[in-house]
Order: structure tokens, then sequence, then C-alpha cells
């Protein structure tokens, strides 16, 4: 898979059909793991939703979204802004799917169950780039909000 994967992103041949998801996975977990690292500070609670997220949306093993993980983090750090992941996510999911994708980097976001000024400057960023509306981001921020005050007051 993960040779696969840099054939992908390299551009090297061409892209089949089925081969599209993978570079959609690369570029969604990208976008997770920018968003976890953007405080300076990727803790545990952060990992597991990174990890869930990516299980659920992509029907992945363990063993795979580590993999994943792994490739992405690396990738995430070599590339030079996130305009490359935002566009294979605009080229490849729809708008319903694109909102998915921002709720998951509310959920990465508020793992800690704070929002700082950084995650909430590159959440911003982020629905620009994935051409998102200014509301439909701010139901899913609220909806991931009450989820999580809903958790805590439950604990």
């Amino acid at each position: 898979m993960f040779s696969r994967i840099l054939t992908l992103l390299q551009g090297e041949g061409a892209v089949a059909e089925e081969n599209r998801f993978e570079r959609v996975q690369v570029a969604t977990c990208a976008l997770l793991m920018e968003v976890a690292h953007s405080d300076g500070h990727y803790q545990a609670a952060e990992a597991k939703v990174v990890h869930d997220l990516l299980a659920k949306k992509f029907d992945l093993s363990a063993a795979a979204v580590a993999e994943l993980i792994d490739y992405s983090h690396d990738h995430r750090e070599e590339s030079l802004d996130l305009f490359q992941f935002a566009r294979e996510i605009n080229a490849h999911f729809s708008r319903a799917e694109k909102l998915d994708v921002m709720e998951g980097i509310w959920r990465v976001i508020y793992a800690d169950g704070t929002l700082d000024k950084y995650e909430d400057a590159l959440a911003r960023q982020l629905a620009t780039l994935l051409r998102l509306d200014h509301k439909d981001v701010i139901d899913r921020k609220l909806l991931v909000l009450e989820e999580t005050r809903n958790v805590a007051r439950s604990e």
C-alpha cells in the first residue's frame, strides 16, 4: 500500500478510478494531522480521534490507518502548503463529504477540550480551501461542541 500511495502522489503512471481513494485518504489524513499539530501539542486524545475518523471514513484496519498516518505525516511535513491536499479533496469529494471532513477537523480540535487561536485560524483557512460555506462550517462546529459538552457532563 505504501508504495502505491507514493507512486500516486508522485504522479507516476495513470491513476485508475479505484486508486483515487488512496490519494484522497492521504489528503484527508494530512489535513487532520495538520490540525492536530497546529497548537504545538499532539496529544493522545487527538491521535485517537484522527485514527478513529480515518478508520471509519475509509474502512481501514488499525494497521492500515497507522501506515497512512505515518506516510501522511511525512508528506505533510515536506509540503509547502495545504492547497495540494484540499485540491485533492475538492476534486473527489461531494459537498457532504467535505463537510464530514470539516466536522472531523472540529472533532480533532475539540479532542483536548479547548479551541486554540491557531486551531481556529487553521479551521477557517481549511474551510476556505475546501470551498465550504461559513454557515455550514459553523453548524458542524456547533454540533461537535455540543457533543463534546454532553460527553463532559455525563462523565
